[in-house]
């Protein structure tokens, strides 16, 4: 697995799964939980992961979405 990209953007969270999920492209968010530890504060970033063999394919959709800016540097 690769890291794809890292927020505390809830939003950015759901709509890149959306996206990759639309597409086929199997991706797990880490950090999820964290939450409860952190007391629901939000400072902790999530991080979602992509299958290596599917990390370009992924860095394209974001792309061609507008969400370039997003993406951990390769």
């Amino acid at each position: 697995m690769v890291e794809l990209l890292r927020t505390n953007d809830i939003v950015l969270i759901s709509a890149v799964e959306a996206l990759l999920s639309g597409a086929g492209v199997y991706c797990f968010v880490a950090d999820q939980n964290m939450s409860v530890l952190e007391g629901s504060l939000g400072f902790l970033p999530r991080r979602i992961w992509v299958a290596e063999d599917q990390i370009n394919q992924a860095r394209r959709l974001l792309r061609e979405a507008g969400l370039g800016d997003e993406l951990r540097e390769a």
